[in-house]
């Protein structure tokens, strides 16, 4: 099973995925010229403006959301797992899928807002399958329907459930003893009396939760990290020279290539923060604003705070403290990272971020996966049906081997990815048009 999943995941995420992944945002920031940049101190100070205009929830609260679905083991988990195959060069293409993502995260969130709609409750529906829709026109419906029917096998196989809660469980076993099978049915039951509620539910719980947890976690790594102050450049010397020249073996490790660390860096970076894979316009599509470029902006902070802030964390203190060439891998190895400062209680403050982190991206994930549910047949009549079966998908996370897991995730995300970039190729004329349109009125 396991070698027909890499198979699989070997085909899906190929060069030409990567290329194509990478190729959209390196075209979008130079015809933005780097936007990412240069408008950055705008874009955080958007997040906190007051909200004008129509929608569900504030700009801060889809932003909160967004950072909810990909602030989660990809930050933790995924870091030690791209760093354990791919050596340390593989948080070098962490950064570059983020740095030209956070191009590709501005122009999603800015055609959110341009091609939104309304469903039959009066709520705001948007995302990728709704630019494809009324922004390339009636003849692209079929892909619109491939992007909504891979978000739902997203949120039901990949980020919204078993990594999450395969996580959640293999780290409170690790830390507790607590059987993996009884946390994913209590996960399950939690977040069951949360998605029933909707998306101002999930927002209000994102808007607290997200924020506070995110601080906490940044802190600790920065303590990890300070305590081996004289690693700090050496780990920086490690990155670069390993994302060029692969990583000879080091104790227990066994030796990346640098194809290795390009495909396991790109690919976890995106896992991580989702740019180009069209799931946080989703949540970007809610925000009260009559501004496209605007909410563009904040959605773009979501790839900084994600990956360049987070994730450059977590794998600092995971080379720094040594532990990337351990026999752990996945959570047990940033726990080991953090017990090795912390002690005990290092590990338990993990294993608690973790939870948090994970448990908010499995809310995130089931709204995005409703708003594709609802798409696909033009009616929320059946949404209690698709929250049930998602419950129940994350009650089988905890009964799931790593390895597998990952693999689902992988390959489901590549799927998701591919008609999301090609809608934002075709509407490029359109992101440019809006944003020099804007910046003309708001010099």
């Amino acid at each position: 099973m396991l070698n027909f999943f890499t198979m699989l995941d070997d085909m899906v995420w190929g060069a030409p995925l990567l290329i194509l992944l990478v190729g959209t945002g390196i075209y979008l920031t130079v015809r933005l010229g780097l936007l990412q940049v240069l408008k950055l101190p705008k874009a955080f100070k958007l997040i906190f403006a007051d909200d004008k205009g129509q929608g569900d929830i504030s700009s801060f609260a889809a932003l909160a959301t967004a950072l909810a679905a990909t602030v989660g083991t990809g930050n933790i988990v995924g870091v030690a797992t791209a760093i354990k195959a791919g050596g340390p060069g593989a948080l070098f293409w962490m950064w570059i899928a983020a740095f030209f993502g956070m191009a590709t995260k501005y122009s999603e969130g800015l055609l959110a807002i341009k091609y939104r709609t309304r469903d039959d409750n009066g709520e705001v529906s948007g995302g990728p399958m709704y630019y494809i829709l009324n922004g390339m026109g009636k003849r692209w419906k079929p892909l619109a329907i491939f992007f909504a029917v891979a978000g739902i096998l997203v949120a039901y196989f990949g980020i919204g459930t078993f990594s999450q809660v395969n996580s959640i469980a293999s780290s409170l076993e690790n830390s507790f003893g607590l059987a993996p099978q009884i946390v994913s049915i209590v996960v399950a039951v939690i977040v069951a009396i949360i998605i029933f509620g909707g998306i101002k539910s999930i927002s209000k719980v994102a808007e607290k939760v997200v924020p506070f947890m995110a601080i906490i976690y940044i802190l600790a790594t920065l303590a990890v990290i300070f305590t081996n102050f004289d690693q700090i450049l050496p780990a920086f010397g490690q990155i670069f020279t390993g994302a060029f020249t692969g990583t000879a073996a080091v104790g227990g490790f066994a030796g990346a290539v640098v194809k290795e660390a390009i495909q396991k860096g790109i690919a976890r970076g995106v896992f991580s923060n989702e740019s180009g894979l069209g799931s946080a316009p989703i949540a970007a599509a809610a925000a009260k604003t009559e501004e496209p470029v605007e909410q563009g902006l904040i959605s773009m902070t979501g790839t900084f705070i994600d990956t360049i802030i987070i994730c450059t964390l977590t794998g600092l203190a995971i080379l720094v403290t040594g532990q990337w060439s351990g026999s752990l891998e996945g959570a047990p190895m940033t726990q080991a990272a953090f017990s090795s400062v912390f002690g005990t209680f290092g590990e338990i403050a993990l294993t608690l971020s973790l939870v948090l982190f994970a448990f908010t991206t499995i809310l995130g994930w089931s709204y995005y996966g409703e708003r594709c549910f609802e798409f696909i047949f033009k009616s929320t009549k059946f949404l209690p049906l698709y929250r049930l079966i998602f419950v129940v998908m994350v009650a089988l996370g905890g009964y799931l081997t790593l390895d597998v897991v990952w693999k689902i995730a992988d390959i489901v995300n590549g799927l998701i990815a591919l008609p999301n970039l090609i809608a934002l190729l075709v509407l490029s004329p359109i992101i440019f048009k809006e944003t020099k349109s804007y910046f003309e009125r708001h010099i």
